[in-house]
């Protein structure tokens, strides 16, 4: 009898307990408990409303809704490996994996059928309605181009040529629009062989546009290979 009181009284003091809970008062709560001021984390993200274009990096893009004053916001990615992939996904693509441009190149990265096949993809079709094996696709193919491009790193990695600061990811993402040949060409002619592709971008463009990114992640691989 006396458990089955002590019920009546249990069930009340909870309810009271969640109503206190969900309405205590706003200032009486210290935001500071929730600060991640300290923390190392992954992605922080940008304030400014620039505007969007290609050349940007992009933070905020605003709702089609001309009612809406809205902001969409994007994490900014800084220097990371992320952030180099994704950035030269953006001037590839704007990260769509799933277009193709009128010169047949594949994917969120603008991948062609011959540099497939370099890295095992033999299928076309198959890897462009596949997001993670783009994501290989890229990762392998910028192994194998750093393996190829080594001793260029090596020894060009710092100087000045043409204005251009030489970096790692500069190299790399220049051979991924032209491929490591012409970067060679580029950084052993001391620009003076700077190759286009057929849009007009150079490879003296992308060195300079990618330069600077941690691209410490991409291990140099002669036989890398996109696999699932």
């Amino acid at each position: 009898m006396i458990k089955k009181i002590s019920n009546y009284f249990v069930i009340p003091l909870a309810i009271c307990a969640m109503l206190y809970l969900a309405l205590k008062p706003q200032e009486s709560l210290n935001i500071d408990d929730y600060s991640t001021a300290g923390l190392e984390l992954n992605y922080d993200m940008s304030h400014d409303l620039t505007s969007l274009d290609e050349d940007a990096e992009y933070d905020h893009l605003q709702l089609s809704n001309p009612f809406q004053s809205t902001y969409l916001y994007f994490p900014h990615l800084g220097k990371s490996y992320i952030g180099f992939k994704e950035a030269l996904a953006f001037k590839e693509s704007r990260g769509n994996y799933f277009t193709v441009n009128t010169l047949g190149y594949l994917g969120k990265y603008q991948f062609g059928a011959e540099t497939l096949k370099l890295i095992g993809i033999y299928n076309p079709n198959q890897f462009l309605y596949n997001p993670k094996l783009q994501e290989k696709a890229f990762l392998a193919n910028a192994e194998r181009n750093k393996w190829i491009l080594r001793k260029d790193i090596k020894r060009f990695e710092g100087k000045n040529i043409n204005g251009v600061e030489v970096t790692e990811s500069g190299i790399l993402a220049a051979a991924h629009l032209a491929g490591p040949g012409s970067v060679k060409k580029f950084l052993r002619s001391n620009g003076s062989t700077n190759v286009s592709d057929a849009y007009g971008s150079s490879v003296s463009y992308y060195m300079k546009k990618f330069s600077g990114y941690d691209t410490s992640f991409i291990e140099a691989d002669k036989k890398a290979k996109a696999v699932l």
